[in-house]
């Protein structure tokens, strides 16, 4: 007998930010297939004797392969498992839930979707600014920052991205950002348009930096290689109510 998969969004880490269904799932679940942005203490939720399994996926890293992880979701389920996909921010954003949603179906296998807390919200929230006004940021946008090769993709709509009105989030960018920054600047965006960098949130070394553009692209060019995972918010809210 078949069993089933919920895959559990588990934002950005804190497990407080975690939804009350996600924590169900958790907690009823045999199996858990986590990445490794969505451990520490979340796991801590999960049942005594639950399964888990370490799938995660870091730039820079030794990696879980996709066709690994699809096929460990087949199998677990296929022992009629209660199976937790464990994902960190939304699953449905920039998580790969397509190809894990494509698999399942192939082999027959029910799931649901557990929504989630993204971080371009808990970046917002943590800075003490809205992603939205009524009248000025009535668009946000959500980009990755990175193509399949983890360069910047070629095929971005420019325009959109160097509109000033909009609250634009970039994800996986923060190598990217000083070549997507020269990208913007040069289709019109003022290179002191607000940006805000946010880093590890929900966890105890969390870090907001409030710049530009320009600045941030400067900075981030300096940097090496990273192990903490990072948002960036730019438009005008990005520079409001400093802390």
């Amino acid at each position: 007998m078949s069993g089933f998969v919920s895959f559990v969004s588990a934002g950005p880490g804190d497990p407080e930010l975690l939804t009350v269904k996600g924590a169900t799932r958790l907690r009823e679940a045999d199996v858990v297939l986590y990445d490794d942005l969505a451990s520490g203490a979340i796991l801590d939720l999960a049942r005594p004797g639950a399964n888990l399994v370490a799938v995660g996926k870091r730039a820079g890293r030794p990696s879980t392969k996709q066709h690994h992880v699809n096929r460990l979701l087949v199998d677990y389920a296929a022992t009629g498992a209660r199976v937790v996909r464990l994902k960190s921010g939304d699953a449905g954003i920039f998580g790969r839930l397509e190809e894990e949603i494509e698999t399942l179906r192939e082999a027959g296998i029910g799931y649901e979707i557990v929504p989630g807390v993204t971080s371009a919200c808990v970046a917002a929230a943590q800075a003490g600014i809205p992603l939205t006004r009524r009248y000025t940021s009535r668009r946000v946008q959500f980009i990755t920052g990175a193509d399949v090769t983890g360069e910047l993709p070629p095929n971005l709509n420019w325009a959109a991205l160097a509109d000033p009105e909009a609250t634009t989030v970039v994800y996986m960018g923060r190598r990217t950002f000083p070549a997507l920054a020269a990208k913007l600047i040069a289709h019109g965006l003022a290179p002191s348009t607000p940006a805000l960098f946010a880093e590890s949130l929900g966890r105890p070394d969390e870090r907001l930096v409030r710049t530009t553009i320009a600045e941030l692209a400067e900075q981030l060019g300096r940097g090496g290689a990273a192990s903490t995972a990072a948002v960036i918010l730019f438009g005008a809210l990005a520079g409001e109510y400093p802390a």
